[in-house]
C-alpha cells in the first residue's frame, strides 16, 4: 500500500490536531496525535511510532463549549492528562528525524500552521525545513463532488475508523483512506507539495514557502495536478 510514496519516502508522518479555534496566531493545539509508518518488505505499512497528547492550555485560556461539543475535550481531560507544549513539540519533531520524510493530513494546511507555530516558539520550527507535504482533503476532492470533510471521505470509501473529531482517530481514518484512494487511482506521488484551496475564500492561514497553491473549486474538470502541467 502506498507504494508510489514510499518509492521517494522513508517514512510517513500522519498528522491531525484538535484546536481552541480557527486562527493558528492567537488559537493552539489541545490535542496532537500522529504515527510514524514505514512500508514493510512485503509491501504492507507498518505503525513505527504514535503520539496521542492533550497539551496543557496556556494561562488564563479556556475551551468554548463549542470545541468542547465538537471534540468531545474538556479542560479537567487536559488538565489530568495533558502533556506541557515543548515536550509533545520536542517528541514531534523527533518523529520528521528518519530518513525522508512526507507529512500527511487532511485539510493540511489547517494543522501544519498550527504545528508550524507550536514549533516556533521552541525554536524548533527548522524540523520542518526540507519534509515535503501531502494533503489528502486535496486528493479527494479531485475524486468526489462535494461535501469534502473528512466524515464524507469516511462514508464514501466505507473506511473502519471513523472521524469522530479526536486527533488519533482522524490521523487513523487519514491513512486508511489514503490506500482507499491509491487503489482506485495511483497518482499520490503528484500530490506531493500541492495544495488545492477553495477561489472564493483563498489560502486559509500563512501560506507554506514549499507549498504550491492552486484554485480547487468543487466542479472538477481535470485533475489538479494536470491543470498545474498545463500551466
Amino acid at each position: 500500500m502506498l507504494d508510489s510514496l514510499f518509492e521517494q519516502f522513508d517514512s510517513i508522518v500522519v498528522l491531525d490536531t484538535e484546536t481552541t479555534g480557527i486562527d493558528c496566531r492567537t488559537d493552539e493545539i489541545i490535542e496532537l496525535a500522529a504515527g510514524r509508518f514505514t512500508q514493510n518488505a512485503d509491501g504492507s505499512i507498518c505503525e513505527q511510532e504514535q503520539m496521542d497528547e492533550f497539551l496543557f492550555l496556556s494561562e488564563g485560556r479556556h475551551l468554548s463549549q463549542i470545541i468542547v461539543n465538537l471534540t468531545g475535550i474538556t479542560e479537567e481531560m487536559i488538565e489530568t492528562q495533558g502533556t506541557d507544549k515543548e515536550t509533545a513539540a520536542k517528541r514531534f519533531a523527533d518523529m520528521l528525524g528518519h530518513g525522508s520524510t512526507l507529512i500527511v493530513a487532511y485539510n493540511a494546511q489547517f494543522d501544519l500552521c498550527f504545528l508550524y507555530f507550536l514549533l516556533q516558539k521552541f525554536g524548533i520550527a527548522s524540523a520542518l525545513k526540507g519534509v515535503k507535504m501531502l494533503d489528502a482533503m486535496t486528493v479527494y476532492k479531485d475524486r468526489r463532488p462535494y461535501p469534502h470533510k473528512l466524515c464524507n471521505a469516511v462514508e464514501q470509501y466505507q473506511l473502519k475508523t471513523q472521524n469522530t473529531h479526536r486527533a488519533i482517530d482522524d490521523a487513523r481514518a487519514t491513512v486508511e483512506l489514503m490506500a482507499a484512494m491509491e487503489q482506485e487511482q495511483n497518482d499520490l506521488e503528484n500530490y506531493v507539495n500541492l495544495f488545492g484551496f477553495n477561489p472564493k475564500y483563498g489560502v486559509s492561514g500563512p501560506r507554506i514557502s514549499s507549498i504550491h497553491y492552486v484554485p480547487q473549486g468543487y466542479d472538477r474538470t481535470q485533475k489538479l495536478y494536470e491543470m498545474t502541467a498545463a500551466t
